[in-house]
């Protein structure tokens, strides 16, 4: 049965079906020796599929790894510059992983990287609702009110966000600074910092501590760990679930 390269591609381990995507158009990809950048592209089980000259096993077995990410770290598997990415940490792995959406270069926390491509394209899609909390020192006191609003739902780019969760955690006069665990399912462009800055208080250091039913105990920044197949089971729960 034909399938669209970049779900063949994402479920290869090569990257998100987003980013396929791309690499296709870039004129990247090869299918049968001939260069393919048309996205509607359908190709056979027996077709012969190759990325930057490298041929495509389709037969890799699925991995995931949940990673301690450190600030000032790329999210993504390979940069054009020469920077430090995520999967750098991983070297140890024998698979081809990419993460599972994006955590900003000054953010740190937790990140899943796969290269089961449907895996990671369930648990990006909006419709699913995965929960994420996120903990941010911030600019200022933060007032009740101020995390009534969070709560609520605040306009960013013109579109309001969901209901979310917020907490004070804790408040430091002297440095006039507050520290606030913010959970929502939502995975807007730096969704949390716009948010945080439409009730007056810029964020200063953010970090994801949960994602879905996944926290990161027992890491400290830079380490990783493999995921146990409840674990894996219980997320693929949460959006079989919705």
């Amino acid at each position: 049965m034909a399938e669209r390269l970049q779900k063949v591609m994402a479920n290869a381990g090569v990257a998100s079906r987003r980013a396929s995507e791309e690499l296709i158009q870039e004129g990247r990809v090869m299918v049968n020796g001939v260069v393919v950048t048309e996205l509607g592209t359908k190709v056979e089980s027996d077709d012969s599929i190759s990325v930057d000259g490298k041929l495509l096993k389709k037969d890799e077995k699925k991995v995931y790894y949940l990673l301690y990410k450190p600030r000032g770290v790329i999210s993504a598997a390979k940069d054009n510059k020469g920077r430090e990415v995520v999967t750098d940490y991983l070297k140890d792995v024998p698979e081809r992983l990419y993460p599972v959406g994006r955590l900003d270069y000054d953010t740190s926390g937790l990140l899943i990287l796969t290269n089961d491509g449907d895996f990671a394209n369930q648990m990006m899609h909006p419709r699913y609702k995965v929960d994420k909390t996120y903990v941010a020192k911030v600019e200022g006191l933060i007032t009740p009110d101020s995390i009534k609003k969070l709560r609520n739902g605040v306009v960013i780019d013109g579109k309001p966000t969901s209901r979310a969760r917020a907490k004070i955690l804790s408040r430091d006069t002297k440095k006039n600074t507050s520290i606030v665990s913010l959970t929502i399912h939502e995975g807007r462009y730096h969704q949390v910092k716009k948010m945080f800055d439409a009730v007056g208080h810029k964020v200063q250091k953010l970090s994801r501590t949960t994602y879905g039913t996944l926290t990161l105990d027992g890491l400290t920044s830079g380490e990783y760990r493999e995921l146990s197949h409840n674990e894996v089971r219980e997320l693929l729960k949460l959006i079989n679930n919705k």
